[in-house]
């Protein structure tokens, strides 16, 4: 392979990247912004890649969420309060019904461009670019608002910035505290099926958490009782920013890329002789790897080879996106191809991507059954392969959407319109993330405990 360089993902093609009008305005940004702080750092993103070495020996298990799309509009600290809280909330389901502990993951701080189906949009007979995110252009249909501005960077980095203070504060400062597990409850879940269930399942914890404390164990004493480590990603789609913000590690010498702890290729941008395997390969940040229909098995384990040549634990989460419909028709045999070349990588269930409909009334949405069929699907899948699916990579809000139809509060195509907020793709509302978690728990149990079995029988 060619020696791999900060900028060398420039020598190959590259899709879903703007064309920026003015290039100069573009690399006077990007020169500022090299000067900027990390947003993360080095020694944050190894403790990540221990945490995901765990999930990949059936130790632990991935929970990662949020926006499909943060925007500039909908940033306020309530919004982040919010999505962190449900993360806690279904972190807790999980931990608590599974018998494993959780790493959380958000999609957030950074998570702001996406890639497009098409790079026009026409509405009443007038056509424009696409809109492709905050951090790159405006969601208002004027040719204005849709031109690339460079400037728009320094937003995003602002936001992401101000979003990971408010998110440190959360998690060490108190919030996460397991004696206020009674004060995670978000106001519009009260009175439904799930709330009935996590006040049960609070009850529960808060009796385990008062016979601990009679032992003269507590929060006082153990950190690990009152506080969370919560990391943040996005999709390294903007490479010039991505590449703007690796820095090399003093420490080690290594290079990192200090937007988030995490970043993936997404489904449309995994090519083997593309830009964006190319730069992911040099960095030491978790790399996620999308595969919807369209990926080849074989082709999916020279990428894996390619970004982790060492094999190393940690460092590849697959993520799967087929459709609920479509999962036994393609993860068997992704899976056989990943066990045969003896990789070690991290298997993560997208049931969002590739159950989006549109719906009667004109919304794109996402059926709620769909979403729950394809988890369990792919946990089936697994159990019948002898792996571990480790983890649950989602679409979710903290606020009270109505953007997928479905679920306990039985959200029909009627009702998209009342709250239909969302830049880009349909989002579950927290009282559908939720129950989801519910619904998967002992799904997970199940999983773990066969994954187990087949260690221990290997062994």
């Amino acid at each position: 392979m060619k020696k791999w360089t900060l900028n060398s993902w420039r020598n190959y093609p590259v899709k879903h990247i703007p064309e920026y009008p003015d290039k100069k305005e573009l690399e006077m940004v990007l020169g500022k912004l090299k000067k900027f702080p990390p947003l993360v750092f080095a020694g944050e993103t190894r403790h990540l890649r221990q945490q995901l070495a765990n999930v990949v020996d059936g130790k632990a298990f991935l929970l990662q969420g949020g926006d499909c799309a943060e925007s500039f509009a909908e940033f306020h600290p309530d919004n982040i309060r919010d999505t962190f809280k449900l993360m806690l909330q279904m972190s807790l389901v999980l931990t608590y019904s599974a018998s494993l502990p959780v790493v959380k993951l958000g999609r957030i701080a950074g998570q702001f461009s996406k890639p497009r189906s098409s790079p026009i949009e026409v509405k009443d007979g007038k056509e424009l670019p696409t809109y492709l995110g905050d951090n790159i252009n405006g969601i208002e249909f004027s040719e204005k608002a849709r031109i690339p501005d460079p400037k728009r960077l320094f937003k995003a980095y602002s936001q992401s910035a101000s979003t990971l203070n408010l998110i440190r504060a959360f998690s060490h400062g108190g919030f996460a505290d397991l004696k206020k597990v009674h004060t995670w409850n978000l106001g519009f879940i009260k009175k439904t099926q799930q709330d009935k269930k996590f006040k049960e399942l609070e009850d529960k914890i808060a009796d385990a958490l008062a016979f601990i404390d009679a032992c003269g164990i507590n929060s006082d004493f153990n950190r690990r009782l009152k506080t969370v480590n919560f990391w943040t990603s996005h999709e390294a789609l903007l490479l010039p920013f991505e590449q703007t913000m690796t820095r090399v590690d003093s420490t080690t010498g290594e290079y990192h890329d200090t937007s988030a702890h995490f970043v993936w290729i997404g489904d449309r941008t995994r090519q083997l002789d593309g830009g964006h395997v190319e730069f992911c390969r040099g960095i030491e940040n978790p790399i996620g790897i999308k595969c919807g229909p369209t990926s080849k098995p074989d082709e999916i384990v020279k990428i894996c080879n390619v970004i982790n040549p060492k094999n190393e634990k940690g460092k590849i989460v697959l993520i799967s996106r087929f459709g609920h419909d479509n999962v036994g028709k393609f993860l068997p045999k992704l899976i056989r191809a990943i066990k045969k070349e003896g990789l070690n990588i991290v298997w993560s269930c997208d049931p969002m991507h590739g159950n989006t409909i549109k719906s009667a009334t004109g919304f794109k949405t996402r059926p709620f059954n769909n979403v729950v069929r394809e988890v369990k699907n792919v946990f089936a899948v697994h159990q019948s392969e002898g792996s571990f699916a480790g983890g649950l990579h989602i679409e979710m809000t903290g606020q009270n959407v109505t953007e997928c139809t479905g679920g306990a509060q039985k959200i029909s195509d009627k009702d998209l319109s009342h709250r239909y907020h969302t830049h880009c793709d349909p989002r579950l509302n927290a009282s559908q993330a939720l129950e989801l978690a519910f619904l998967i728990s002992d799904e997970i149990k199940k999983n773990s405990q066969y994954s187990k079995n087949i260690i221990q029988a290997a062994s």
